[in-house]
């Protein structure tokens, strides 16, 4: 897995927040349709040196890179997916390779906020982690799917026979985006990604909380109501215990990243529980 640093890694987290903004109240398969229109996005990028380049290159106006944007897919992308790009090529990037990297995170965080809107991002999660464990126990999938002599239907196929209706809709996605995505990778390097990208997701919709006293069921449910209202998405609430927090209640993100929207949001959630 491609760790971003730098300028690189501060643009990729200006752009989770972008998603984040195109990901409110979405249904799960709206979610779903702005994932396949990014990957549609990051395999034009992986297939060209070039657009990598002309895209990221910090000596070109953002007006040229953005009417790039819109020749090559004005006409086969979302408005969401467009704008997401618009915000990418306007930011700075270590490499042009690492704009893509950010793009394949954003494509997989959005199918896993689709797998989130429907209930099923936990089990996604442990079936990318099952999926890891094929690999180690079968080399022979793992040499099926790492060869360059196969041809990307075929790989498709081999998922769908494995999984089919056995995994979740969203698991099955990430998969057949995975083997068609490699890059030059192996699978087992691009399955580390994708695994990293869905729990970067899912920390971002748990919420901590630590209150001074047991919450009552009706508290709870209000915490998980006004904190879904603010995310746009369902939000899973883990409360623990602490006599010392002041003000009767504290709430964070598992996500690092705390930026000034999510900040209001988390005020707004203490003001609504204080015991």
């Amino acid at each position: 897995m491609i760790v971003l640093g730098g300028s690189s890694r501060q643009s990729l987290a200006s752009l989770r927040g972008t998603l984040d903004e195109k990901l409110k109240r979405l249904s799960s398969n709206e979610c779903t349709a702005l994932s396949s229109d990014l990957f549609a996005a990051l395999a034009a990028l992986y297939s060209s040196v070039g657009l990598r380049r002309a895209l990221t290159d910090p000596a070109r106006d953002h007006g040229s890179k953005a009417d790039l944007i819109s020749d090559l897919f004005g006409n086969s992308l979302s408005a969401g997916a467009l704008s997401i790009l618009g915000s990418a090529v306007a930011l700075r990037w270590s490499t042009p390779a690492q704009i893509a990297v950010a793009l394949e995170q954003l494509a997989v965080e959005a199918e896993a906020t689709a797998a989130n809107s429907d209930g099923s991002l936990n089990r996604v999660a442990d079936e990318l982690f099952i999926f890891g464990r094929l690999l180690i126990d079968n080399n022979d999938l793992r040499l099926a799917l790492n060869t360059t002599a196969d041809d990307a239907d075929h790989k498709s196929a081999l998922i769908s026979d494995l999984f089919g209706k056995k995994a979740a809709p969203s698991t099955t996605r990430l998969l057949v985006h995975l083997v068609n995505g490699m890059n030059g990778r192996s699978v087992e390097a691009t399955l580390a990604a994708y695994t990293h990208a869905v729990a970067a997701r899912r920390n971002r919709l748990v919420a901590l909380v630590r209150s001074r006293v047991e919450l009552s069921a009706a508290q709870h449910e209000k915490l998980v109501a006004t904190l879904t209202k603010q995310t746009g998405q369902p939000v899973h609430v883990n409360i623990e215990i602490d006599p010392g927090v002041i003000g009767g209640v504290a709430v964070r993100f598992a996500d690092e990243v705390i930026d000034g929207t999510i900040s209001t949001r988390l005020a707004e959630a203490g003001r609504a529980l204080a015991v």
